[in-house]
Order: C-alpha cells, then sequence, then structure tokens
C-alpha cells in the first residue's frame, strides 16, 4: 500500500484504489509502528475516495509534516569513489575511504519540511556552487520508536565544488532551502524491500536526456537496520523521521545541473519522484 499526503488530507492508495484517512493528522497518523495494520484497516472497510492518478499528481504534497530527514554517506562504494574524487586536491580523500570502511557510519541532519520538496517541486541549487547533482536514494520511514514502517525516494541535492573544498563544509554544501525532495508517497509494507530492488534516474534538459543511471540496493555497505541503530542512539525524533540512505549513482565530474533540468527518480514499488531545478 502506498501513503500519500495531499492538499486535501491523507490518502492511501491500495490496488489502483484510494482511500481518504479521516479525523488526524499527518504527525498522529505516520507516527505508528503498526502503521501497515491501520492502512489496511481503513482500506478494509470499503469506502474507496473518488481519486484518479491526475488529481492526485496535482494534489500530492512532500510526506512530511513534524519529521526531520537525515541522510547518510559513503554507503556505497561509487560514493566512496565520487567523493574522494571531488576532495582528492585538497587532502579530504583519506577520510570518505576511512568512513566507507569504519563501524561508524557518516550521518548528518539533511531538512526538516521548510527545505523540503514535493513532487512537482522546485529543488534548488546554490548561487554561491559550480559543480552540482542529484543524488537519489532510498529514504526510510521510521517511527519515533526507531521502526522502519516505509519507504520513499529522496532526492539529496549536492554541492560538490563546496564539499570537495573541504570535509567541514558538508552543511552548507546540503542543507539549505530547497536541498531536499521526498515522494511521490510511502510505501508502506510488512517486508522490508527486496534486495533486487533497482534505483534508477534520469535527468533530462530541454527534453533531452543528459544523464542516466541505476544501481541495486543489494549494493549497499551498511543495512538499514545498522544505520537507523546509529542514528538513534542518543537522538529523539517524538514525530517520527526520515533516513536517506546513500546514493550509488555519481554523475561524472563533467555533469552539473542547470536551471530548468528536470529529475526523475524511480524505485518500484515506491513510484517516481519528478521535481525540476529552479
Amino acid at each position: 500500500m502506498r501513503l500519500y499526503k495531499t492538499k486535501s488530507g491523507i490518502l492511501i492508495e491500495h490496488e489502483e484504489t484510494f482511500f481518504q484517512v479521516k479525523k488526524t493528522g499527518w504527525d498522529e497518523f505516520f507516527n505508528d509502528d503498526n502503521l501497515y495494520e491501520k492502512m489496511k484497516e481503513i482500506v478494509s472497510s470499503g469506502h474507496p475516495a473518488p481519486y484518479g492518478e491526475k488529481m492526485l499528481r496535482e494534489d500530492l504534497e512532500a510526506p512530511i509534516q513534524n519529521q526531520e530527514i537525515w541522510a547518510s554517506g559513503v554507503t556505497y562504494f561509487n560514493s566512496k569513489l565520487g567523493r574522494q574524487e571531488e576532495s582528492r586536491e585538497k587532502g579530504g580523500a583519506y577520510f570518505y575511504a576511512h568512513v566507507y570502511e569504519a563501524e561508524r557510519p557518516e550521518l548528518f541532519f539533511k531538512a526538516t519540511a521548510h527545505r523540503t520538496v514535493g513532487p512537482g517541486g522546485k529543488v534548488v541549487i546554490r548561487p554561491d556552487s559550480t559543480w552540482d547533482v542529484p543524488e537519489p536514494e532510498l529514504t526510510l520511514a521510521i517511527t519515533s520508536t526507531g521502526k522502519i514502517v516505509g519507504y520513499t525516494i529522496g532526492n539529496d541535492m549536492s554541492s560538490r565544488s563546496i564539499e570537495g573544498e573541504n570535509p567541514l563544509y558538508l552543511p552548507q554544501a546540503k542543507t539549505y532551502d530547497g536541498s531536499a525532495a521526498l515522494g511521490p508517497g510511502i510505501w508502506v509494507s510488512r517486508d522490508p524491500l527486496k534486495d533486487d530492488t533497482m534505483i534508477h534516474m534520469l535527468v533530462q534538459r530541454e527534453g533531452k536526456e543528459i544523464f542516466k543511471g541505476k544501481v541495486g540496493i543489494d549494493q549497499m555497505k551498511r543495512k538499514p537496520a545498522e544505520l537507523v541503530a546509529f542514528l538513534f542512539r542518543s537522538s529523539s525524533f517524538p514525530y517520527g523521521c526520515f533516513l536517506m540512505t546513500g546514493t550509488g549513482i555519481v554523475p561524472s565530474r563533467e555533469f552539473t545541473l542547470r536551471s530548468g533540468d528536470e529529475i526523475r527518480i524511480t524505485i518500484e514499488p515506491i513510484g517516481t519522484l519528478i521535481n525540476t531545478v529552479r
């Protein structure tokens, strides 16, 4: 089942039929260890809502309210290589190689709802950056107890020229208005995603393909449960949170985003997150 946050409320999709959630807010509904069972009960009631795909696309919002978004770095080998490349001239390559092999993962704060855009929204590249890329990431939906209850798609927009200049500049390269996109909804299931799940990204400029890549989540060095355990060691999340799990799709140095580019990230069975660059 898929869970959506829309302008008119909370929506559940099951087998191409939509059901509205009534008399509750997003934070209360989302932050529930029994989210799947709760959604199943609503679907079983048999009262579908008059929704279609076109109406849904126009009504969608980012599936977040008072949750924080955190992110994981260097969880794929390709990411390690990319981060080493961008920081080699400034002496930062060793640190990223060390993180990839270390017991402790790299975790950093990414965004709140204020800095997050939803499906169809405009992501932002910083005006003081010269090398900017989208980072397509499987994103975990987690309750306040640390339970993974679902999965969504995240775009961790990154200013590689800034983070490559000095590893200590990572917060500026990663966290700013419009630096994150989330959606289109949350895939909620009793079972974790299959190991053969693929992440696809396509970037188009003026209708032409300028970048295409894919990676399997089985290429992640660290498993979702491990990342969540470290995130919750000394931090609490009263409304739950989201955790981006890192990227394995790293464009070459010759690639950088421009205003007007369209970014499409697909992870089935979650769906496709589409954004343009402001």
